[in-house]
């Protein structure tokens, strides 16, 4: 299906667009992408081609995708992403993310890899919070002893 779209006062079609993933490990650049669906604290919503400029941040969950009207859906599992698009260029930028066209496979893994990674990071700041604590602890011993710990 192609779109018409306003640019610099012509009328242009345009029957797909980019699709740019980045997460800590990897980029990927996809080429004629014609639907996306993803979802936002708003709720869900959808971008096809020539739509107006838009930045969103998607919650924990599945995003769709398809590269044209008729091919099957792409998953794409992330634990939150960044959204911008702007000249038919959509960006999502995570910490992480799982790309297959097999939504049960793609829904397990998500359920097993990314909530393991949420876990850990909640592991990790939790070790941070009891470090924190035990420095504070430590400088009000040492203020206690007479000792200055900054000037």
């Amino acid at each position: 299906m192609l779109h018409a779209r306003e640019h610099e006062g012509e009328n242009s079609f345009v029957s797909g667009f980019r699709l740019q993933l980045f997460d800590s490990r990897r980029s990927e650049l996809i080429e004629g992408v014609n639907t996306f669906v993803g979802e936002d604290a708003s709720g869900s919503f959808g971008i096809l081609p020539g739509h107006a400029r838009f930045m969103t941040v998607l919650v924990f969950g599945l995003a769709r995708f398809r590269l044209g009207s008729n091919a099957p859906w792409e998953y794409l599992a992330l634990p939150g992403a960044v959204l911008y698009f702007a000249d038919n260029i959509l960006t999502l930028a995570s910490r992480h993310y799982l790309r297959d066209s097999d939504y049960e496979r793609i829904s397990q893994r998500l359920g097993e890899e990314l909530l393991a990674e949420e876990e850990e990071l909640h592991d990790i700041r939790e070790s941070l919070r009891r470090m924190e604590e035990a420095m504070f602890k430590r400088m009000w011993e040492l203020g206690q002893q007479g000792i200055k710990v900054h000037e």
